[in-house]
């Protein structure tokens, strides 16, 4: 019998350090309301035929119930903390049912409960939750950059398929992945040298017990048989490591996926992606009131903004430029000017000189069209602002993918046509995930992620991602 090796440890430590910051978010929570409202609360809480309680008992009874709804939701399951918007989910679902509880049994017992109590701790305490999960995962990633809070992983699979999971998985240095190797048929390196083959299919268990590892990542092969999957179960399961299957679906979000056991076995709906009804009236209404309160928000800085470009030389203050938007219809988009007055008659030749006019990303690498007072509209976005104007009027959203020329669309083929299936947005991946440093094979694939796996909660983080962005712009930025 192969003695067993413990797993790496952080997830566990991570999820208590999240159950105790929980903790302290619903205590601040709950004392702050207690002492905001408890000079209008004279009385105990009672109910027909019941004894009084103080308000501090159920405070503590709350607090005490929303730990639990917390748990039973699996707000801190070490697969999803951390990554994407399913923890964010959670967290709200939780919420809203602990307060669907206490409100009914307040109404049952005929408690008189203080509304406005009611009314001020959970909205409050879902805000604090959300920020505080943030902060964590900033945290988490600032050390999964340094290598640290990782699981060391082993790829097994057919090449070519390997190959391709080790890319995805190290396109980003914060995934929680470290891969330490490969298990496969031949040699996978070509373009990827650092593959380091620790055997092959048939020798797995030998490989796997001489690197030490947390999770084994099973592609795509046809060498890998049901009697060989059995075995590398058994293999895993005495090594007490992760086994985790990668199918050949790339950009498919979880909530999209549902497992089915059928006949002994798992088969893996996917669902088709659909932004109508319920969902586009969600997101219309996200966006109106978003922009509303945006607009409201930043109206100071349209009037600053607006002097400084006419201070800064001659020119109009707003640029107008005809763009592509859902199901391939034009509309003009408003921005503020950045560039100089005849912008527009110079772009072809500058995409000539630096080779870039074959691709649907008309980006040219330090303009020197972009104003002074351009550069630093550009850098922080605030060219971007009126835009808010194409938003209330539904040619855009708040979130989306970034809205291109005509020009542009026309070299798209038919796999990028599918970014027209929604607004084009103000913000969105691309603008959050690295802007002009990145590839247009890169743009797209985010943008195609974020037209098949939509979601409120998505486009409330990526906003929140997007304020990051616009504080702090980095390089990539111009």
């Amino acid at each position: 019998m192969t003695t067993r090796r413990p797993r790496g440890e952080w997830p566990r430590r991570y999820a208590s350090r999240l159950f105790y910051s929980d903790v302290l978010v619903l205590a601040l929570t709950l004392v702050s309301a207690w002492l905001l409202s408890s000079p209008s609360m004279t009385e105990d809480v009672s109910w027909p035929d019941g004894p009084k309680i103080s308000y501090i008992t159920v405070l503590a009874i709350v607090g005490i119930a929303w730990l639990i709804g917390l748990d039973a939701i699996d707000t801190r399951d070490h697969h999803i903390v951390g990554h994407g918007v399913l923890e964010y989910r959670r967290l709200v679902d939780a919420t809203i049912a602990v307060f669907a509880f206490t409100v009914a049994v307040a109404f049952f017992l005929g408690m008189e409960i203080s509304r406005l109590l009611l009314a001020l701790i959970f909205p409050v305490g879902l805000l604090l939750l959300l920020v505080s999960r943030w902060l964590w995962r900033q945290w988490l990633r600032r050390r999964q950059r340094r290598g640290e809070y990782t699981h060391r992983a082993v790829i097994i699979g057919e090449k070519s398929n390997v190959k391709h999971v080790a890319q995805q998985i190290r396109r980003t240095d914060d995934s929680g992945y470290t891969i330490v190797g490969v298990i496969t048929d031949g040699v996978p390196s070509e373009g990827m040298p650092q593959l380091e083959v620790l055997g092959d299919i048939r020798s797995a268990e030998l490989a796997l017990d001489a690197a030490s590892i947390d999770a084994l990542i099973i592609v795509g092969s046809d060498d890998i048989d049901p009697e060989t999957m059995r075995r590398l179960g058994y293999a895993v399961a005495d090594r007490d490591i992760q086994m985790i299957m990668a199918p050949a679906l790339t950009d498919v979000a979880g909530p999209r996926l549902h497992a089915t056991p059928v006949a002994g076995l798992p088969l893996v709906h996917v669902e088709f992606p659909r932004l109508d009804g319920g969902k586009r009236f969600m997101k219309r209404s996200f966006d109106l009131i978003g922009g509303v309160l945006l607009l409201l928000l930043f109206s100071p800085v349209f009037l600053v903004t607006a002097i400084a470009i006419k201070i800064d030389g001659p020119g109009r203050v707003f640029y107008h430029q005809e763009r592509i938007g859902r199901g391939g219809r034009t509309f003009g988009m408003r921005k503020f000017r950045s560039m100089v007055a005849n912008a527009d008659d110079q772009l072809a030749s500058l995409l000539d000189l630096q080779g870039s006019n074959d691709t649907p990303l008309f980006k040219v690498a330090d303009d020197p069209r972009i104003t002074k007072i351009g550069r630093f509209l550009r850098k922080h976005s605030i060219d971007e602002l009126p835009q808010l104007l194409n938003v209330l009027r539904g040619e855009m959203s708040l979130v989306g993918p970034r809205p291109q020329r005509a020009a542009e669309v026309a070299l798209y083929d038919d796999i990028a046509l599918r970014r027209l299936a929604v607004k084009p947005g103000m913000s969105g991946l691309w603008q959050v995930s690295g802007r002009s440093s990145l590839s247009w094979e890169e743009t797209i694939r985010l943008d195609l992620f974020y037209v098949e796996n939509w979601s409120l909660t998505q486009d409330i983080v990526i906003l929140f991602r997007t304020i990051r962005a616009v504080v702090a712009p980095g390089a990539s930025a111009h």
